[in-house]
């Protein structure tokens, strides 16, 4: 019998969020329009970078630059001069300022290594920082190939090979739409077994079930596995569909093996929702309360940023976190191929952590009721 209630109570749930069109809303947009959004937001390179030059050398190689520069990555570059330059970075018409000093082309031919000064308004910080990577890149290239042209012989002190792993084409799309669905994973399954409760109490059908023969680990077994179905697979749906389909993202590891780790986060998850619900007495409280936990579960979780840029207290503080160990296991089966060989300790941990929830939450669930009772 007990297995048979918590059976139905959990197809209750389910009916119930069939009926709430809010709540399927939000589950639809979080698992579609918000992925592909936050992966095709994401700038993979620079675009339309507004550049001015000041070009006091006048030679063949000081045009060879200004014609360096082009869409998309830059607008057409505009020629200044030095009295100019302060001005227009001040009014904020120019991100980069490039000066291009007398003699230039000649210092080069003559076997040395002229300056060339790059003014960038740091304010602007996604083009700032990636532009100005670019913009030496193509100096540097530039120059190369005028020396080499003349027979200059410039060799670089280094020659740097880079090697870019499982994302070679340095894709930030792919970063984005992964990190997304986990954290609308973890955002959905808290969202959908909190309110799942709440509602229970506002709308007087918590009072139903206690009277009924079922005990409150029937309660929150139903409520976990029920809100856990829905969000996996919607999860299930949104990497097939979304990730795969509509943005082309390779994933090298096993599908089934990632959506066997959602499962096992989800039951951490869900009873971390559960336990907000008791503590929660409307849906306004709980909101709040989802706030406080939601931002540092996804900001220091290791998905936004490594987690080794941050202070060793957080990192330990961290390891208590079901989304800590998720991620370490979303990124090591889909970006990096790995197998149950190298994904067991986070399943292990978050089973671990999970049984903790949900045994905090049970309990915390019972002396609820029992203060109603």
């Amino acid at each position: 019998m007990r297995i048979a209630n918590i059976f139905h109570l959990g197809v209750k749930e389910l009916r119930s969020v069939w009926r709430d069109p809010i709540m399927l809303f939000l589950i639809v947009y979080a698992f579609t329009a918000s992925v592909y959004v936050a992966a095709t937001a994401m700038p993979e390179t620079l675009n339309k970078a507004a550049i001015a030059i000041v070009d006091e050398d006048q030679s063949q190689l000081s045009r060879r630059l200004v014609d360096a520069f082009y869409p998309p990555y830059f607008l057409p570059p505009r020629l200044i001069t030095e009295a100019e330059m302060d001005a227009r970075m001040d009014a904020g018409l120019d991100t980069f300022a490039l000066v291009i000093p007398v003699d230039f082309q000649h210092d080069v031919l003559a076997g040395r290594s002229p300056a060339i000064q790059l003014n960038v308004d740091a304010t602007r910080m996604t083009q700032a920082f990636t532009g100005s990577s670019y913009i030496q890149t193509i100096v540097a290239s530039e120059v190369l190939a005028f020396a080499a042209g003349h027979n200059v012989q410039t060799p670089p002190p280094v020659e740097l090979v880079g090697r870019a792993r499982f994302n070679p084409e340095l894709n930030r799309s792919y970063f984005g739409a992964i990190i997304q669905v986990i954290n609308q994973v973890t955002m959905l399954s808290i969202i959908l077994t909190g309110a799942s409760l709440i509602r229970e109490r506002e709308h007087g059908t918590l009072e139903h079930l206690l009277v009924m023969p079922v005990t409150p680990f029937e309660i929150i077994s139903s409520k976990i596995w029920s809100m856990s179905l829905v969000v996996l697979a919607a999860c299930a749906l949104s990497l097939i569909v979304v990730v795969k389909g509509m943005l082309s993202v390779p994933i090298t590891g096993s599908v089934p093996l990632f959506l066997a780790g959602v499962a096992v986060n989800l039951f951490a998850t869900t009873s971390l929702g559960i336990f907000l619900g008791t503590i929660a007495r409307s849906m306004p409280q709980f909101g709040l309360l989802l706030i406080l936990t939601l931002l540092p579960l996804q900001l220091l979780s290791g998905g936004s940023t490594p987690r080794e840029s941050m202070p060793e207290l957080v990192q330990d503080i961290m390891l208590a976190a079901p989304t800590t160990h998720f991620v370490m296991l979303a990124q090591a089966i889909l970006y990096r191929g790995g197998g149950l060989d190298v994904a067991w300790p986070q399943f292990l941990t978050l089973a671990a952590i999970g049984a903790a929830l949900f045994t905090y939450a049970l309990a915390r669930f019972r002396d609820t009721i029992g203060r109603m009772a």
